[in-house]
């Protein structure tokens, strides 16, 4: 057992927050360890942990300690293992305890995920510090030679046990205030600001098959009030437009979000927390990247979209890598979606291989351990 700190600076989304917050409750869980996630804005981690205050200088989690970063950095023990997630920069009073305590300390940057052919060759590498520290790259990642994705071990026969009891389900989505109609597909939607939703929801509410579109609070919302003709929309709300149900449903809990994935026959989500969570639903998705400047999240996404479609048949791929190209250049998604339903037994069926592949590989937090184990051979 040994203390790891995890630092996590809140930017303007919940996908940094969602997967620290997720990777220091399973470090706690599951390896045992003590651990202590430092966030600079409580109000994002309470948004996923409803239950925690957001005045509080530390309160305990799910066997986590959670801490307020803030300046002045408090006088504090540096962790053997110190996790500097998404390149944010360790508070200067924290480097300098790491280098006044003259104790060797594994420092290491999680990265952002990547499916990119430089990812692998790059993960694990050094980089020499000031003071004699020296901190890794550590990269999240699709293939062998990657840090792999983040699964807490018992994810899967959880998520086949609830997809298989459809009372469980039915109790779940009552609970947020859905009731599921007969024939009816679920769709859940949470995504960045989107000029292709009108288009989307054109095709839907045209469709010959009823739809029911699960949305939780979040950006995407504004894209649907003006849709719809409305100035705002609150959770509990449902609207009804020819063949589509629209429910808004309050942002949920983590472990709620899971569920709320695994009911849907398509989950179209953003960034990285909901993307990962996505892909272990076994369901087709849709992901909305984040947008970068210099159009640098084409190259992402075109680099995930080859791996994903590379064991699908040439025409259900095309159709797929179309459907996200549209979704992300926020039009011509009237055309996609219909083409995609030509496509739909043979992207479930892909869904769930691509997940049975990926959980043959080590999660993340495992990976993580072992790199630490393999480090204290190397320090000693």
């Amino acid at each position: 057992m040994a203390r790891w700190d995890i630092f996590c600076s809140v930017v303007d989304n919940y996908g940094d927050i969602g997967v620290t917050w997720r990777l220091a409750r399973q470090l706690a869980a599951e390896q045992g360890h003590v651990v202590r996630l430092w966030i600079d804005e409580l109000g994002a981690f309470v948004r996923l942990c409803p239950e925690a205050s957001v005045d509080a200088e530390w309160q305990r989690w799910s066997g986590v300690e959670v801490h307020q970063w803030r300046e002045p950095f408090p006088a504090v023990e540096p962790a053997q293992v110190v996790i500097e997630a998404f390149a944010c920069q360790l508070p200067s009073a924290y480097i300098e305890a790491m280098v006044a305590s003259g104790t060797r300390r594994l420092w290491l940057n999680l990265e952002y995920l990547s499916a990119e052919d430089w990812v692998a060759g790059c993960h694990g590498l050094p980089s020499p510090q000031p003071g004699g520290l020296q901190k890794f790259f550590f990269f999240p990642g699709f293939v062998e030679g990657t840090g792999g994705l983040l699964r807490e071990a018992d994810l899967l026969a959880r998520r086949r046990s609830f997809q298989a009891d459809a009372q469980a389900q039915q109790a779940f989505l009552q609970s947020l205030g859905v009731i599921r109609e007969a024939g009816a597909r679920l769709i859940s939607l949470f995504a960045y600001e989107n000029a292709g939703v009108a288009g989307w929801l054109d095709a839907l509410a045209a469709d010959s098959q009823s739809t029911q579109l699960l949305v939780p609070q979040g950006k995407v919302l504004a894209d649907l009030q003006a849709w719809l003709g409305e100035a705002q929309l609150l959770p509990g709300d449902q609207r009804r437009r020819g063949n589509l149900l629209i429910h808004v449903l309050p942002f949920v809990a983590q472990d709620d979000y899971d569920r709320l994935l695994w009911c849907c026959d398509l989950n179209a989500v953003r960034g990285e927390d909901s993307f990962v969570r996505a892909q272990w639903a076994g369901r087709p998705l849709l992901w909305h990247i984040y947008p970068q400047e210099e159009r640098a999240h084409w190259d992402k996404l075109e680099a995930f979209l080859a791996i994903y479609n590379a064991d699908l048949m040439p025409e259900a791929a095309a159709v797929q890598a179309e459907f996200w190209r549209a979704w992300n250049a926020g039009e011509g998604m009237e055309t996609a979606w219909p083409a995609l339903l030509e496509v739909w037994p043979v992207l479930q069926r892909h869904a769930e291989q691509w997940c049975d592949d990926q959980a043959t590989r080590s999660d993340l937090a495992t990976t993580l351990e072992q790199f630490y184990l393999n480090w204290l051979l190397y320090a000693a």
